[in-house]
C-alpha cells in the first residue's frame, strides 16, 4: 500500500514502451486539474477531471498523463483485497464529495501528519482503517458502526465544519447529512476525542472570531462577530468568548492593539 500526493505546476506524462504486470486496484482523488490514463499509446483513455475519484484496478503498467497545476492523491491498494468488490467492474468513479471519499481523504491525511510517530500497532491500525474505508468506496457505502473509523469519521466531519464555520445551517445534523452516518454515531465518533460536535463548532468559530478581533484593519465591531459566526446575539457571544479566553471580546482587542487603542 502507497499514498502520493502530487502538485504538479507542468504536465506530467509517461513515454515509451511499459512493460511488465501490475496486479494492483489504484485509487485517483483529483483535486485539481486533470488525469488521464491510458494516453497517449493505448487505444482506450479514461479522464479523471478535478472534484473526481477514479478507483480501478490496474493488470498493467498504464501510460499517464497530467495538466498544468494538477493536484492529486494516488493510492496503491491490495489488489487481492479490493478486486472482488468491484465484480465485473474495471473500475469504480464518482464525485469527492461522496462520503466515502471524504472519509477516506481525512484517513490519508492523517496518516500523512502522524506517520513518523505511529508504532508498529499504530501502523496495523492505520493501515486497516484505510482497507475499510477503500472498500467502503466501491461499495458506495460507509459502515458508520465500525468503531475503526471513528476517527477518520470525526476528522471528515471536522473538515466540513471549518469549510462551513459561517453558515447558518451547520450542525451535527448538517455533518451527518453530508457524510451519510447517523447522527448518533458521529456524536460517538467525536467523543472518542473529548469533544462534542456542538463544541468543535462553538470552539472554531470562537477561535476565528478571535483573529478577526485581532485583525490590523477593517475590524469588525462585537455585534458584527456575533452575527457572522452565527452567535444567538451579542450577549451570548461575549459571555461564550469570556468564558473560552478570559476576558471579554473588546478586552482582548484592546490587549493586542499595538497602540493601545
Amino acid at each position: 500500500m502507497a499514498i502520493t500526493d502530487l502538485h504538479g505546476a507542468s504536465a506530467i506524462r509517461t513515454e515509451g514502451a511499459l512493460n511488465g504486470v501490475e496486479d494492483q486496484v489504484r485509487m485517483y482523488v483529483v483535486q485539481r486539474g486533470c488525469w488521464t490514463l491510458g494516453a497517449p499509446l493505448a487505444r482506450s483513455e479514461q479522464t479523471v477531471p478535478a472534484g473526481q475519484f477514479l478507483l480501478r484496478h490496474i493488470g498493467r503498467p498504464l501510460h499517464f498523463e497530467t495538466v498544468p497545476d494538477t493536484t492529486a492523491k494516488v493510492l496503491v491498494l491490495p489488489a487481492a483485497t479490493l478486486k472482488p468488490l468491484l465484480g465485473g467492474r474495471q473500475s469504480v468513479s464518482g464525485p469527492l464529495a461522496s462520503a466515502e471519499v471524504r472519509l477516506l481523504v481525512a484517513h490519508s491525511n492523517m496518516i500523512y501528519e502522524t506517520a513518523a510517530d505511529l508504532g508498529p500497532a499504530g501502523v496495523r491500525a492505520a493501515h486497516g482503517t484505510l482497507i475499510e474505508l477503500a472498500k467502503a468506496v466501491a461499495r458506495g457505502q460507509v459502515d458508520d458502526v465500525e468503531p475503526q473509523l471513528a476517527p477518520a469519521l470525526a476528522q471528515a466531519a471536522k473538515d466540513l465544519v471549518d469549510s462551513h464555520l459561517a453558515d447558518p445551517e451547520l450542525s451535527g445534523t448538517m455533518l451527518a447529512r453530508e457524510l451519510n452516518v447517523s447522527v448518533r454515531n458521529l456524536q460517538r465518533a467525536f467523543a472518542a476525542g473529548g469533544e462534542s460536535v456542538t463544541g468543535y463548532i462553538r470552539r472554531r468559530r470562537l477561535e476565528e472570531a478571535r483573529l478577526a478581533l485581532t485583525a490590523p484593519s477593517g475590524r469588525l465591531s462585537v455585534s458584527e462577530l456575533a452575527a457572522h459566526w452565527q452567535f444567538a446575539d451579542s450577549s451570548h457571544f461575549i459571555r461564550s468568548f469570556k468564558k473560552h479566553y478570559g476576558r471579554t471580546p473588546t478586552e482582548y482587542a484592546r490587549s493586542t492593539d499595538p497602540a493601545g487603542h
